[in-house]
């Protein structure tokens, strides 16, 4: 089995509005690649995204794998959203390590 990798640049997702953004992401993982966003999700977008995923879930997609870079600290100590964020279908990608500057996860075909 194939495994594809979309890279989505922060422009095509800054285009979207936030309900298109989880749209278009869960569709990708449904179809089972793995989706890597260029300045990634906010935190309120990465919750919705697990509850849409949540209303999906079923015998042939068992739910999404999220892993993403913090943010950098801002002025006042605010985070905005993640720097990059990983998502995968859970029965492929399988995190094992995360921190701020590295993700180990890994992928293997069903």
């Amino acid at each position: 089995m194939e495994i594809k990798i979309d890279l989505i640049s922060e422009d095509k997702i800054n285009s979207m509005s936030s309900m298109e953004k989880l749209r278009f992401i869960l569709d990708g993982v449904k179809s089972g690649n793995i989706v890597i966003l260029e300045g990634g999700l906010s935190s309120e977008e990465q919750m919705k995204l697990i509850e849409l995923t949540m209303t999906e879930v079923d015998d042939d997609f068992p739910g999404i794998e999220i892993s993403g870079y913090p943010a950098k600290r801002s002025f006042l100590n605010l985070r905005k959203k993640t720097r990059l964020t990983v998502i995968g279908p859970a029965k492929v990608m399988h995190t094992i390590k995360q921190d701020k500057d590295l993700i180990s996860a890994v992928v293997s075909a069903v």
